[in-house]
């Protein structure tokens, strides 16, 4: 029984998904359009099959382990200094909830379903 309990455990935290919001904003780059870096960071959640992601007009939501939404982010915050920006600002907020499955599209709903 032990060890059905241990399998238990590790398929649920293979299965544990967080979502995520990011931002990530170079400074000091002499033009104001962000396009170019944000295109960049996109690439970033593109290559990684785990990650479901949706662009918004204020940032990206991640979906995905908490483990590889974390790795994603600090490869994209990596992207405007590749890019030759010198100073880069990332604000990531993390919705980690244990007591139940959540996805981007479960939290969108939830509010739907109250209006």
């Amino acid at each position: 029984m032990g060890q059905i309990l241990h399998a238990e455990i590790i398929k649920v935290m293979a299965e544990h998904q967080v979502v995520a919001e990011v931002s990530v904003v170079p400074l000091g780059t002499g033009n104001t359009s962000l396009s170019e870096y944000v295109s960049g960071c996109l690439q970033i959640l593109k290559k990684s099959p785990s990650i479901k992601y949706e662009l918004t007009a204020m940032g990206t939501i991640i979906e995905g382990p908490l483990d590889l939404v974390l790795d994603a982010v600090k490869e994209m915050h990596q992207v405007p200094f590749d890019k030759g920006a010198q100073r880069v600002v990332t604000t990531l907020k993390i919705d980690d909830r244990r007591d139940k499955a959540i996805s981007i599209s479960s939290k969108v709903k939830s509010v739907i379903e109250k209006m």
